[in-house]
């Protein structure tokens, strides 16, 4: 069995971006309603055999419809349907997840919690009084009208992940501080966190500098990817809350306090798919 360096190594180097890839691909197809597979496979620079698996996995979550030559969105679909298909994977884990987080949670406290998806279920176990700091606009609107709860939206580039990023979304982070920072990871690998986007990843690293104490929340399958941008270190946080399904080797390199949680069983939605290539972001 290959050790935590063994699998990453053997990952390749675009593991955690091939969700990316299938978000813009839908996104792209469901604003032309119908486009042609080779010119999918032009237009992002990929093999025709790894265009067909990608527009597989989009048709299996039933968000396209693959015909001769051609792919075609289904009707109803509208570019939302990209920001919840990344929100619809591993619902099971990420609940299990939430709910050892939210026991780190203090009444009249300030949180911080990043746009990652897999932080969505613990927004709504939040309760007040809190203050909640927010780059999400998602999370921001699950929080809107919570009772107790003031919520600090940080400003700045708008992206199609219903996100705020960039310098100013930095700088206004690095003004506030926070009790405790919530925070996911798009690719760990022993013991180091990776993401596909520079200004994302200066994000997590300005959180973990106004934080009095910060969690990380991320599940098994991110284990054993890299990309682009190394920004730290998985000790760099207080706190790992991630799954019993996490390889041995990959907690071991875990220099720092682990909590493991245990999904419950529940029946799949249909559709829903495995998170398989590392989220981006998560």
């Amino acid at each position: 069995m290959a050790d935590c360096r063994g699998r990453a190594l053997m990952a390749r180097p675009s593991d955690a971006e091939v969700e990316q890839r299938r978000q813009e691909i839908l996104r792209f197809v469901i604003e032309r309603d119908e486009v042609r597979i080779d010119e999918l496979t032009e237009r992002f620079g990929v093999s025709l055999m790894t265009m067909h698996r990608d527009l597989d996995e989009l048709a299996e979550r039933r968000l396209v419809r693959k015909l001769r030559g051609r792919v075609k969105a289904y009707p109803a679909l509208t570019t939302q349907t990209a920001k919840r298909f990344r929100e619809t994977l591993n619902v099971e884990w990420k609940e299990a997840l939430a709910e050892l987080a939210v026991k780190e949670v203090q009444p009249g406290q300030t949180v911080f919690l990043d746009d990652s998806t897999t932080l969505f279920p613990l927004a709504h176990k939040l309760t007040g009084p809190l203050v909640v700091i927010t780059n999400s606009l998602q999370a921001a609107r699950i929080l809107a009208g919570t009772r107790g709860i003031e919520v600090f939206l940080l400003g700045g580039r708008y992206t199609e992940f219903d996100s705020c990023i960039g310098p100013d979304t930095i700088a206004a982070l690095g003004r506030m501080r926070a009790d405790v920072a919530f925070a996911s990871a798009t690719a760990v690998a022993c013991g180091r966190l990776y993401h596909p986007d520079r200004e994302y990843a200066e994000l997590k690293t300005t959180a973990l500098q106004v934080a009095d104490s910060n969690v990380l929340l991320v599940d098994h399958s991110k284990f054993g990817k890299t990309a682009t941008h190394a920004y730290g270190d998985v000790s760099d946080y207080d706190l790992v809350i991630t799954d019993d399904e996490t390889p041995a080797d990959e907690l071991a390199a875990m220099d720092t306090k682990v909590r493991l949680a245990k999904p419950r069983v529940s029946e799949a939605p249909e559709g829903r798919g495995r998170d398989e290539d590392g989220g981006f972001p998560e």
